[in-house]
């Protein structure tokens, strides 16, 4: 059952790392949502009116594409600061009984020294956080109950300042950064 168990994941994780790197999306609202931050604030859709963001779907205990998004999400906010771009970055556990906001505070210390545009969400059930992102982001979320890794998309999503999902990116294209830093240079200038 293992074996079939580590077949399975292996398989999905294949699939999510071959889609398409960057597909642009239909021009979707994202739904009002309200969650708990790293600091066990109150955090959502309305902290995030009028401004452009960027989600993602990580946990702590990942022992595969974590790792390497939350690096690359790192390394995003530094250039962005750089080019003096205003982005904010949002990353919703899809582990929440484990990710507490204590737990979320300490995992994104390894990764930045700065949190004020970074917001590593939690707050909400295993049930809530897996429709979540099918609903709003088209993305799987599937924790099996003989694991403690959960399946999930591995894209970065782009939302503009009006809360409109505008496209997806795969972090192993190599030219997503190029390609997301065009985009919101064009999206903050409408």
């Amino acid at each position: 059952m293992k074996k079939i168990n580590g077949l399975l994941f292996s398989i999905v994780f294949l699939l999510l790392l071959s889609a398409c790197g960057t597909k642009p999306l239909m021009s979707k609202p994202v739904s009002a949502f309200s969650f708990t931050d790293q600091d066990g604030q109150t955090f959502g859709t309305d902290e995030l009116s009028g401004k452009i963001w960027i989600a993602d779907f990580i946990f702590t205990e990942c022992q595969t594409v974590c790792l390497p998004m939350m690096f690359e999400a790192a390394e995003l906010q530094q250039q962005f600061k750089e080019q003096d771009l205003e982005v904010e970055f949002v990353s919703f556990t899809v582990d929440p009984l484990v990710d507490s906001p204590e737990v979320l505070k300490d995992y994104i210390r390894q990764y930045s020294d700065d949190e004020s545009n970074w917001h590593m969400l939690t707050g909400y059930s295993q049930q809530e956080i897996e429709k979540f992102a099918m609903d709003e982001f088209k993305t799987i979320i599937i924790k099996p109950e003989s694991s403690n890794q959960v399946l999930h998309g591995t894209n970065f999503y782009l939302i503009d300042q009006q809360g409109v999902l505008i496209k997806e990116y795969n972090y192993v294209n190599t030219s997503y950064a190029k390609e997301l830093m065009k985009d919101i240079k064009k999206i903050q200038t409408r």
